[in-house]
């Protein structure tokens, strides 16, 4: 198995994706998303890394649904790890989930609203894991160079940052190419294209999100020279319990890891 070493010197090279559905609803449903996601990554010559939260911690509804838990989240995961062998990427929300989330996951990722929290993102640098950052809605890219050297300043220099779209008025996102380069300056960087879709709060209880739109930004962040893309995936998505409005259909996934291939296969830079 690839240690955190290696795995952050592939994503500094670039052309990986990153891809999952969006809170583990079930172990089964998880294990159908990860065989698909590692056979389309496998059919476009990609790495790939899976992704799952073990709870959502920052749902617009109380009643909404957040996850299994960590406990079962991460056995869950670890069951995923096991059988397809892809390195595992899951959000934490605490400093105390920082140490044992690491016990399985790869890649500890810190929840845009949570980017600032000094002491969560040092506990994560503790770890010794790779650690994903998604950029605040409400931040510039510059403020995330201070983020970073958060995690650095707790141990771990294997940082990586996610755009995830900036607020636009409300219950809108838009995404400013720019804070790609910006980024970039400083840590490998991340486009997540299902997120910069999402309409927060646009539901009311929930969010919305215009998928339609996802392939189009995807193209044109690989076009700026971004090193991967994050997606959220699902086999139903208008079925699914957390961001089904701005998921992928997990059936057209092998297309579109293909078509970003063929991106990435023209030089660009940022």
């Amino acid at each position: 198995m690839i240690n955190s070493e290696q795995l952050y010197q592939t994503m500094q090279r670039g052309k990986f994706i990153i891809a999952g559905p969006c809170v583990l609803e079930s172990l089964d449903l998880a294990l159908e998303v990860a065989d698909k996601v590692a056979d389309a990554a496998a059919a476009a010559g990609l790495f790939v890394i899976f992704k799952s939260s073990f709870d959502k911690a920052n749902r617009t509804s109380v009643n909404s649904f957040r996850g299994p838990g960590i406990e079962w989240g991460l056995e869950w995961l670890a069951e995923i790890k096991e059988k397809t062998k892809m390195p595992i990427l899951t959000d934490i929300h605490t400093e105390e989930q920082a140490a044992i989330a690491a016990q399985v996951a790869d890649v500890l990722q810190i929840p845009a609203f949570l980017c600032r929290q000094t002491s969560l993102l040092m506990a994560a640098g503790k770890t010794g894991r790779v650690i994903n950052i998604k950029k605040g809605q409400f931040v510039s890219p510059y403020d995330m160079q201070p983020a970073t050297n958060k995690v650095i300043e707790g141990g771990s220099r294997l940082v990586a940052l996610t755009e995830r779209g900036t607020f636009f008025g409300y219950n809108n996102l838009v995404v400013d190419f720019r804070s790609l380069a910006i980024m970039r300056e400083f840590a490998p960087v991340i486009f997540d294209a299902t997120h910069s879709v999402q309409l927060p709060g646009a539901q009311g209880g929930a969010s919305g999100g215009e998928r339609r739109f996802v392939p189009a930004l995807a193209r044109a962040a690989v076009a700026a020279g971004v090193d991967g893309v994050f997606l959220e995936t699902h086999p139903n998505p208008d079925k699914a319990l957390c961001d089904g409005p701005n998921s992928w259909p997990l059936d057209k996934l092998t297309n579109l890891f293909q078509d970003l291939k063929a991106h990435w296969s023209v030089e660009h830079a940022c």
